[in-house]
């Protein structure tokens, strides 16, 4: 029993960030969840972790170590909640990010009823647009957005996302739609300015000579561009012109009439919207409901045009 606890010490520990969220989390003096850990490093002859007054970071052998525990309590939670009278629960804490515009609009509102549905389960949710280290930073799952490099994690298709040239109805009114995508060259197009996910450019798939399309990348100017997606989202709604948006984000504006899309005919096929999580022999139980949570929220016709 005393192994046990240790474990689940470590882990908390480790996963919190510090002995006093930990210890907080358990209603126990800090001092205690030290010694649990003193006596777990004595055990293993090894150090675990590096503790001073501001920080704990793990050793090479504590992430190791870290990646067998998580391993080992999942597999007991799970072997105790399939004989339990209550049947299968998941529980533990559940560590996930996602990028920041697509996270605060489409994951963040979903996180409380998840909880909801699964009382047992805390949760972590980073935002931001930086490349996760998902493995290395210790997360359960990651979403995102559009085409995947080539990586060690295992992804799961969460839903089909398409880019969209779009515009207010006024703005359309006074200067006309474009007929090709040539013609943005005529229009005041609102572009990032610095994103490395557009490095390319707006994307098209445009008709060849032979009948065959191809994905021809242009990169559209205007007197205005800005390195935040949602000021351009803003400024687009405000009538300041075209827009290449993905359907996530704008797709709600669409079906109020907010917005009106261009282009239709030359949209370049969807990519996706993935969960991405560290390949693992059994993946966690409360992973695994998340992933499926989300699948089954993003698959709602009305989802995305609430």
């Amino acid at each position: 029993m005393d192994k046990l606890k240790q474990l689940e010490t470590f882990t908390a520990v480790a996963t919190r960030g510090s002995l006093t969220a930990a210890a907080k989390a358990e209603g126990v003096a800090p001092a205690i969840i030290g010694r649990r850990l003193d006596a777990l490093e004595a055990r293993l002859g090894v150090k675990l972790m590096v503790r001073t007054t501001r920080r704990i970071t793990l050793t090479h052998e504590g992430s190791a170590f870290l990646e067998d525990c998580h391993r080992l309590l999942t597999d007991l939670a799970n072997a105790e909640a399939s004989v339990s009278a209550g049947g299968v629960k998941a529980s533990g804490h559940l560590r996930i990010t996602a990028p920041a515009g697509f996270g605060r609009r489409h994951v963040a509102p979903l996180v409380p009823h998840f909880r909801e549905l699964h009382p047992e389960v805390t949760i972590s949710l980073n935002l931001s647009d930086r490349v996760v280290d998902v493995a290395g930073e210790g997360y359960d799952c990651a979403v995102r957005v559009g085409d995947l490099p080539d990586s060690s994690l295992v992804s799961v298709r969460l839903a089909e996302n398409r880019r969209l040239c779009v515009a207010t109805p006024r703005y359309l009114q006074h200067h006309g739609r474009p007929q090709t995508p040539a013609d943005l060259v005529r229009f005041d197009c609102l572009t990032l300015s610095s994103d490395a996910s557009q490095t390319r450019g707006w994307a098209f798939a445009v008709p060849g000579d032979t009948g065959e399309t191809t994905i021809t990348h242009l990169r559209p100017g205007g007197p205005l561009d800005c390195t935040d997606g949602q000021v351009l989202h803003e400024w687009c709604l405000g009538g300041y012109g075209i827009a290449w948006r993905s359907t996530w984000e704008v797709e709600a504006d669409i079906a109020q009439g907010r917005l009106v899309s261009v282009l239709d005919d030359f949209a370049a096929p969807p990519n996706g919207i993935f969960a991405l999580f560290p390949q693992r022999k059994h993946l966690a139980l409360r992973v695994r409901l998340w992933i499926d949570f989300l699948k089954h929220e993003y698959a709602r016709p009305d989802f995305w045009k609430s």
